[in-house]
């Protein structure tokens, strides 16, 4: 086997001092807010462009690589080796995934089949997360403040949550004594992770947390919402859809306004839609959003252990 490159050891000593420096920061703020999955590194360092999460013990690494900078697997493992062995992490333990831009990018694509789920618990919910089979684990570290948001505002509620995924949003909802909840996806395989979650947290009444599965314009084109509307609602699409089972391709830019809008029908006056996206070029188009008051609380739920602001965009929207 060749020796490791001189430059190869010094990034990996670099990001081992980060990563160290990173979790000593972030102890006393993880024991206080009783979270067990967060962001250790966050491409600190341009010339090693990786996310680090920790899960409960485990690493989940995502590589971030343009197409004329292709990283060598090799020199990748030489970065993480050192820090891992600092953690106390074994090779079984560390779980990576390529981030290449794709044309039909998809939080949802399977990459594996190792069926490795586990429980994480963040607050007093608990998770199932897989590191191994998709390119996302099935719980979005970077929408933790957003989850606490809606615990808040969502007891009594009729809550609605499309594009659910694996639920979080519906499971922080229904611990907060949410009246009913309806989770709306277009994966089985996500829905019944979402029903699992649900479990795992003692909701196993069908009838009052609906589990539907739709694309979200056919879901709001022939559902009928609770008598009044609905309370509170979390939107938090993918950038484009361009899924054979959707009754249209989605474009987030494009069709914000008339998503938002369709949703705004379904709810009572005084209602509450949190409304996120992923896009870094997303521009809100407000003027036609004129009967809804619009607060962009990203720097709210922009989480403390991401370095990248701008990880998402959140808006708090409340119908007039």
């Amino acid at each position: 086997m060749n020796e490791t490159p001189p430059k190869w050891r010094e990034q990996a000593r670099m990001l081992a001092r980060r990563i160290e420096k990173n979790a000593k920061r972030l102890s006393s703020w993880r024991r206080q807010e009783n979270v067990t999955c967060y962001r250790l590194y966050d491409r600190d360092i341009p010339e090693i462009p990786l996310a680090v999460d920790w899960y409960q013990g485990r690493l989940h690494v995502s590589v971030y690589e343009r197409k004329e900078r292709a990283l060598d697997h090799e020199k990748l493992r030489a970065w993480l080796d050192p820090a891992a062995r600092e953690l106390g992490v074994d090779d079984d333990r560390i779980f990576i995934k390529w981030r290449r831009r794709q044309e039909k990018g998809s939080q949802y694509e399977k990459i594996g089949s190792r069926k490795q789920s586990f429980q994480v618990r963040e607050g007093d919910a608990l998770f199932w997360v897989n590191l191994s089979d998709y390119l996302d684990t099935g719980l979005f570290l970077d929408h933790r403040r957003t989850r606490t948001l809606v615990g808040k505002e969502a007891k009594g509620t009729h809550f609605l949550n499309l594009f659910c995924y694996t639920g979080s949003f519906t499971v922080y909802a229904a611990r907060a004594g949410a009246a009913s909840t309806t989770s709306v996806d277009l994966s089985n395989t996500y829905l019944s992770w979402a029903q699992e979650n649900l479990r795992l947290n003692g909701f196993e009444d069908e009838e009052r947390h609906r589990l539907v599965r739709d694309d979200a314009f056919g879901f709001l084109a022939h559902h009928t919402p609770p008598r009044g509307g609905y309370d509170l609602v979390v939107i938090d699409p993918p950038t484009v859809s361009r899924s054979k089972k959707m009754t249209r391709k989605l474009d987030i830019q494009r069709d914000h306004v008339e998503l938002i809008q369709e949703t705004a029908r379904h709810c009572r006056r005084g209602a509450v839609i949190y409304f996120s996206t992923n896009y870094r070029k997303f521009e809100l188009a407000e003027p036609s959003l004129s009967n809804l008051d619009i607060l962009d609380i990203t720097a709210e739920t922009t989480p403390f252990d991401f370095r990248d602001d701008k990880i998402h965009r959140c808006f708090r929207m409340m119908k007039r």
